[in-house]
């Protein structure tokens, strides 16, 4: 066995988990006691209080609204990436998506966009940029390019309110493959304005390529989600 001290577990660490015993059980929405009473109460210092409630914030287990206080969060939503939109992932767990467009425009294709598209650099492409909301709250920003001429695009986007039945009952376009990549990042300023999240708050951002039966790209999308309130689960059959 090693001599070597084992190194002492940090306090905040240690007061996490106490909080998390006190707000086990607990109703989401329930209000925690204040960082003053939680400091008392463990005998700490309210900076190490103010340090494990920011942590437990940002994995999701406690919320925090200014002005109003701390509180037990909802469950992470659980989203099922495969072939199916971010529409019907939702609606399978009996829940409301809604998606606010901050813009949809014709963009020249720069060189990472033309390189995914599989356009000449400069093409014309569409621009989708949207806030997905789940029961109302803001949940992910998403930034969606799209090649080809879509004709009333946005007309037939409001009508379908999904981006994937619009593209299959507007223009018989069917996703057949997709190609997600999922990285870590920070909310920076744009997060924070349009999610309502904290400076530095983790996300789980998923580049997605779409293609159709012809194996040609039509989709390459680029969405933010809060790390807060998302987790991902991927399916597989075996042998496929």
């Amino acid at each position: 066995m090693s001599d070597e001290a084992v190194p002492a577990m940090p306090k905040y660490y240690l007061l996490k988990t106490e909080i998390l015993e006190l707000i086990a059980g607990e109703q989401q929405g329930t209000l925690i006691p204040t960082e003053r009473a939680l400091a008392e109460r463990y005998k700490t210092s309210r900076t190490t209080v103010r340090q494990a409630i920011s942590e437990l914030v940002a994995e999701g287990k406690l919320g925090r609204i200014q002005g109003h206080g701390t509180f037990v969060a909802p469950p992470k939503l659980t989203h099922v990436r495969q072939l199916t939109s971010f529409s019907d992932d939702v609606r399978a767990q009996g829940l409301r998506p809604d998606a606010r467009v901050l813009g949809l425009t014709t963009v020249k294709a720069g060189p990472e966009v033309a390189g995914k598209l599989a356009v000449p650099e400069g093409e014309a492409v569409h621009r989708l940029e949207r806030i997905r909301l789940i029961d109302g709250e803001p949940l992910a920003h998403e930034i969606a390019y799209l090649p080809g001429k879509l004709p009333r695009f946005k007309a037939n986007l409001e009508k379908s309110g999904s981006l994937y039945a619009a593209l299959a009952d507007a223009y018989g376009i069917h996703i057949i493959d997709v190609e997600d990549t999922v990285e870590t990042a920070l909310a920076g300023p744009e997060e924070v304005r349009l999610l309502g999240i904290e400076m530095g708050a983790p996300l789980l951002v998923v580049h997605r390529l779409a293609r159709d039966a012809a194996g040609v790209p039509v989709e390459w999308t680029r969405s933010a989600f809060r790390g807060d309130r998302f987790r991902f689960v991927a399916r597989v059959k075996a042998g496929s």
